[in-house]
């Protein structure tokens, strides 16, 4: 065990406490990561608040980027020193979602709490949540949630791809199967739905309309490849949508938001044949309503998209290449650049609805 500073949660609602916490060795198949940086996802604040349980006190933190800084036996295609970006997606391999290329719903089981590797000061069970808790100073996390990464990408805009980037493109991307000159609606203009523009625009889209709640985010949009916004606290928003396709709906609804209207109007915004694709995440226990015989009679449907559908393997270093090549945008996602010490100032400022990414950087020393 080692001694390292994190961020931990001991209440939920409350700011989390910077304090020494221990860390495991890697075991078996498992690496350590020193961290340059960690973006603050909106998955890490709902955790954090309590909307989907979990055990206390907790370290989160899932959005990264560093160094292998150690390796544990067995592991291969890695050395110490190389470049990485660290993703919640610790995948067995072997379950039939695994086997199937789905890694992202792995269906094997793994106990944050008693087979993590974090303790509290004093010892005592500490969960690493989402199988990383990256709100820390280093990781250790099995070498499939990682990927290699050229040393020439900052670590600050690498971290943005282990989560929100591959979310939201993967979402249009591989969940949807957009394929060129479809129309797209994206709802919630924050870092996930621009990401998800982003790939709509790759993908080849027709019309790409986003729709939030300020004139100052669908202008952000545009910046990112959407080609119209509408806002969202119109009385049917979808009609505006209708008008900017061409008077039809749209093939497909990416939803990037965990709001419980948005899922309610979501369908309104299809056309015949069109796709929902559930990305956000609502706190559990809400539920959305909907008139199942119109979706059946136009050949309507919904799915879910978790993590973006994504072989990390495969979809990163094609991502991290778009990026070189000036096709996909990850520096101007970052608002706000703050240091461990200032994570709870970081949080508050997500928690507005103004900031696309925050990051937090380490000052790290090996």
């Amino acid at each position: 065990m080692q001694t390292i500073k994190a961020a931990v949660c001991h209440a939920y609602g409350d700011p989390l406490v910077i304090e020494e916490v221990q860390l495991a060795d890697p075991r078996m198949g498992e690496v350590e990561v020193s961290l340059d940086a960690v973006a603050i996802c909106h998955s890490d604040i709902s955790f954090a608040e309590g909307a989907w349980g979990g055990h206390l006190p907790a370290v989160y933190g899932h959005e990264a980027a560093g160094v292998i800084s150690k390796l544990g036996a067995g592991v291969s295609g890695f050395a110490i020193g190389d470049s990485v970006v660290v993703t919640l997606i610790r995948s067995c391999g072997s379950c039939p979602s695994c086997a199937g290329g789905k890694p992202t719903i792995c269906e094997t089981p793994y106990d944050t709490v008693k087979a993590g590797p974090l303790k509290t000061a004093e010892g005592a069970p500490l969960m690493q949540a989402m199988a990383c808790g990256a709100f820390a100073e280093k990781v250790v996390v099995d070498q499939r949630q990682i990927v290699k990464i050229p040393d020439s990408l900052s670590k600050e805009a690498a971290a943005l791809i282990s989560c929100g980037v591959i979310t939201g493109v993967g979402a249009a991307v591989n969940a949807a199967g957009l394929r060129a000159g479809q129309d797209v609606v994206v709802i919630g203009a924050g870092g996930v739905g621009l990401n998800a523009i982003q790939g709509a625009r790759i993908a080849g889209a027709r019309r790409i309309v986003a729709v939030d709640m300020t004139e100052e985010k669908l202008e952000i949009a545009k910046e990112f490849g959407a080609t119209d916004g509408v806002l969202g606290n119109l009385k049917a928003p979808w009609k505006a949508a209708f008008k900017a396709l061409g008077g039809k709906g749209a093939d497909v609804v990416l939803v990037t938001v965990g709001a419980i209207p948005a899922y309610e109007q979501a369908l309104r915004y299809l056309g015949y044949g069109g796709k929902a694709v559930m990305i956000g995440m609502p706190h559990s226990g809400q539920k959305a309503s909907y008139e199942p015989v119109i979706m059946a009679a136009v050949g309507q449907g919904m799915i879910g998209s978790k993590m973006g559908d994504v072989v990390i393997q495969r979809d990163i270093p094609w991502m991290v290449d778009l990026y070189e090549q000036g096709r996909l945008k990850l520096d101007e996602l970052i608002s706000g650049r703050w240091s461990l010490e200032q994570i709870n100032e970081a949080i508050a400022d997500t928690k507005t609805g103004s900031a696309k990414r925050n990051v937090i950087l380490f000052n790290r020393t090996e």
